[in-house]
């Protein structure tokens, strides 16, 4: 760095004077600063909130059944084109991890596992926050309707067999 600093500074000399000099060497090191500073911070929303790879608000999400809290940390679905390609394409759902797909108002929701290559539980929640029916283990690339069987307000998404590894069960509560 001292080299093409010399050179700024010779250069200067020569056309502008000393104090032009010293004002472009400094100028010059403070360069590095004033981009990192023009970077924009990441994302992270209201406490315990920030953005996935794919841009989507992370939150988190606890689920308390009759063996203890499980805590996740989920992506929100929150617009209709978030909603209708969920977990589509993605080959993995970390341990730890979900979808959300709130639904206000609550209504009855019927989801497919089109485009979906791994098994998901889905865990159908009621506005009081408790689960009102969970699909267990859906099956990859299915176009058969997957349905709540009444009105929900979200309807949570996690790698197929967390539900049972973890015994959350139906009239437990989530909380997000």
């Amino acid at each position: 760095m001292r080299e093409p600093m010399n050179k700024l500074r010779r250069r200067a000399r020569s056309t502008t004077g000393w104090v032009s000099a010293t004002a472009l060497a400094l100028l010059a090191a403070l360069v590095p600063a004033v981009a990192q500073a023009r970077q924009p911070a990441p994302h992270h929303g209201a406490v315990g909130q920030s953005r996935s790879a794919s841009g989507l608000r992370v939150v988190p999400l606890t689920v308390t059944s009759a063996n203890g809290r499980h805590a996740f940390r989920v992506e929100l679905a929150e617009s209709a084109a978030q909603q209708e390609k969920g977990l589509m394409f993605r080959t993995v759902i970390p341990a730890g991890t979900g979808m959300l797909f709130p639904m206000d108002p609550p209504r009855v929701a019927v989801f497919w596992m089109q485009n979906c290559p791994v098994p998901e539980d889905m865990i159908f929640i009621r506005k009081d926050g408790t689960i009102a029916r969970i699909a267990v283990n859906t099956t990859p690339y299915s176009t058969d309707p997957i349905s709540s069987g009444e009105p929900v307000a979200a309807v949570f998404e996690v790698a197929g067999g967390t539900t049972a590894r973890l015994g959350i069960r139906a009239g437990d509560h989530v909380r997000w």
